[in-house]
C-alpha cells in the first residue's frame, strides 16, 4: 500500500480512529494486524518472509537473554545474522550474483549455468532485515532486554509507517512505546498531519514532477549533452531528497498522530559543508546503523590511518551494496569512500580557511556538486550508461539544452526546488513548526488550504511507487 495512494486515505484514518477507541492493552492487536494488512496489500505471500524473519529473531534474543556460554551466544548470533542476511542473498543479490558469476565460467570452458531467479524483490526487505538485526546484536551486547512478548516484537519489526522504506528504527526506542499509553492530543495529532501533508506535498509535487525531466534523460543517456545532463543530474539529487524524506516525513507524521515517536532520518542534507556532514544529514537512521554495527566493530577511528582507510571502503562500498544490486550501486559507494579520505586529507586547509559564511559557502557548494557527480551512477541503469553521461558532461554548453519537457515545466520545477531551499533555509534558524502554530488561525487555514490545492492541482497524482521500495 502506498503512502499517495487512495488506499491509504481510508485506511489510516479507520486506524487511527480504532487505535483511540480500543483501550491500551488491545492496542498492539490492531497495529500488528494493521501493519500485515498494509504490507500484504502489495504481495500476500512475501508476508512469510516477514514473519520469518520476525520468529527467528524472537527466539534468539530470548535464547541470548539465558544463555552464558560465550560459544552458544556467538551461534544464536549467527543463526540470525545468517537468516537476516541469507534471506537478502536469496531475494536481493542472488540474480546480480549469478548475472556476474556465469560470463566469468563461460570465460573458463564451464558450461554449469546459475538458475534464473523466479521471484521478485520482497518490498522493504531490507529495511526489516536491518531492524531485526540491530535488535539482536544488541541484546548479544548486553544493551538491549529481550522482548519476551511475541506480538509487540512482532510489532516492532511490523509497524507499518516504517515498515517499507524505514526509518530503520532500534528496539530501545521503539519497542517500549508499545507499552505507553497515548492518548488522543489535539497538538500532537495536528502536528503529525501537518508533517504528513509536508512529506506528501514533496512527493507528489516536487519528486513526481521532476522525475518526467529526469526519466527522458537517463532514460537516453546518448541523446544528450552536457548542460541537460547536468540539469538532471542536479533535478535528479532533488528528486531522490524529496521522495525518501518525503516517505520518511509522512512515516514520521503518521506515527506522531499515533502516539509514537519515530527518529528523524534527513536533516537538510544539501546544506552540508562537508561529505562526511553530508552522512550525518541523509537518511541518518542508515548511517547510524553502519556506523554502530559494522564501522566502530571494524576499529572505528582508533585504528591507523591505512586501516582506517580500507574501514571507510569496506562500510561505503557494503552501503552501495544495500541500496541495490548493480555495480552501479558499488561505484555509488566506492565514490563516496574516495570523497572521505580525500575530505580527510584537507581538513588541514579547510581549518587554515577558517569558518567563515563565504568558506562554508564554498565548501556547500562543492559538497554538492561532488554527491551530485556520485548521484550519476546511483540513477544510470548500467555503468555504461553512467559513463556515457560522464563523457557528455563536457560536451554542448555552447547550446541551450533541449528536453523532453516544455519550458514552462522547467520554470516550475526550478520554482519548486527554490522554494523547498528556502523552506529549508528557515529551518536553519529554528523549527518551523513551533513558529507556525503560533500564527493566526486565519494564516495556518491559508497555508493548509494553498498546500492542499497545490497538491491537487501540481501534484502527480499517479500514485508512483516510492524510490527507495526498491532497496
Amino acid at each position: 500500500m502506498l503512502f499517495n495512494s487512495f488506499e491509504f486515505m481510508l485506511f489510516f484514518p479507520a486506524v487511527v480512529v480504532l487505535h483511540f477507541a480500543l483501550p491500551q492493552r488491545f492496542r498492539w492487536v490492531l497495529l500488528l494486524l494493521a501493519s500485515y494488512a498494509f504490507y500484504m496489500a502489495w504481495k500476500p505471500g512475501y508476508v512469510v518472509l516477514l514473519w520469518w524473519s520476525t520468529v527467528v529473531d524472537y527466539f534468539a534474543g530470548l535464547g541470548l537473554g539465558r544463555a552464558r556460554r560465550r560459544g552458544l551466544r556467538r551461534l544464536l548470533l549467527l543463526a540470525s545474522l545468517f537468516t537476516n542476511l541469507g534471506l537478502l542473498f536469496v531475494f536481493k543479490y542472488y540474480g546480480f550474483f549469478a548475472a556476474s558469476l556465469d560470463p566469468g565460467l563461460a570465460r573458463l570452458g564451464w558450461t554449469f549455468r546459475l538458475p534464473d531467479a523466479p521471484w521478485v524483490l520482497p518490498v522493504g526487505i531490507s529495511f526489516y532485515t536491518f531492524q531485526t538485526l540491530a535488535y539482536t546484536i544488541e541484546v548479544y551486547r548486553g544493551t538491549q532486554a529481550p522482548e519476551r512478548h511475541l506480538g509487540r516484537f512482532a510489532l516492532y519489526v511490523a509497524f507499518f509507517p516504517q515498515l517499507v522504506a524505514g526509518p530503520i528504527e532500534r528496539a530501545r526506542n521503539l519497542l517500549p512505546q508499545f507499552r505507553e499509553h497515548h492518548g488522543f492530543d489535539y497538538a500532537r495529532v495536528t502536528d503529525g498531519l501537518r508533517l504528513m501533508g509536508w512529506g506528501l506535498f514533496k512527493k507528489v509535487v516536487i519528486a513526481d514532477r521532476i522525475a518526467e525531466l529526469v526519466d527522458s534523460v537517463y532514460g537516453a543517456p546518448g541523446d544528450y549533452a552536457g548542460p541537460a545532463v547536468a540539469v538532471a543530474t542536479v533535478f535528479y539529487a532533488f528528486q531522490i531528497y524529496c521522495d525518501f524524506s518525503g516517505y520518511s516525513d509522512i512515516a514520521i507524521g503518521a506515527a506522531r498522530v499515533l502516539g509514537y515517536r519515530l527518529m528523524q532520518n534527513f536533516d537538510r542534507p544539501y546544506f552540508a559543508v562537508s561529505i562526511a556532514d553530508f552522512w550525518r544529514r541523509w537518511h541518518i537512521s542508515l548511517s547510524t546503523w553502519f556506523r554502530d554495527y559494522l564501522y566502530i566493530p571494524l576499529g572505528g577511528n582508533r585504528v591507523g590511518l591505512p586501516r582506517w582507510c580500507v574501514n571507510i571502503v569496506i562500510v561505503f562500498v557494503l552501503s552501495g551494496l544495500w541500496h541495490g544490486a548493480n555495480w552501479t550501486f558499488l561505484g555509488w559507494g566506492a565514490l563516496h569512500a574516495m570523497y572521505l579520505l580525500a575530505g580527510r586529507a584537507m581538513a588541514p586547509l579547510w581549518a587554515r580557511c577558517g569558518d567563515h559564511a563565504a568558506v562554508r559557502c564554498l565548501r556547500g557548494l562543492g559538497v554538492f556538486t561532488l554527491v551530485c557527480f556520485a548521484w550519476i551512477f546511483f540513477r544510470a541503469r548500467t555503468l555504461g550508461d553512467a559513463m556515457t553521461l560522464i563523457r557528455a558532461l563536457p560536451t554542448g554548453w555552447g547550446s541551450f539544452p533541449h528536453f523532453a519537457v516544455p519550458g514552462p515545466t522547467l520554470v516550475l520545477l526550478s520554482c519548486l526546488v527554490v522554494f523547498l531551499l528556502t523552506v529549508q533555509f528557515a529551518q536553519g534558524f529554528g523549527p518551523l513548526n513551533e513558529r507556525f502554530i503560533h500564527q493566526p488561525l486565519w494564516l495556518r487555514w491559508s497555508v493548509y488550504s494553498a498546500a492542499l490545492w497545490g497538491i491537487f492541482l501540481l501534484g502527480a497524482l499517479k500514485q508512483t511507487q516510492f524510490i527507495y521500495f526498491v532497496f
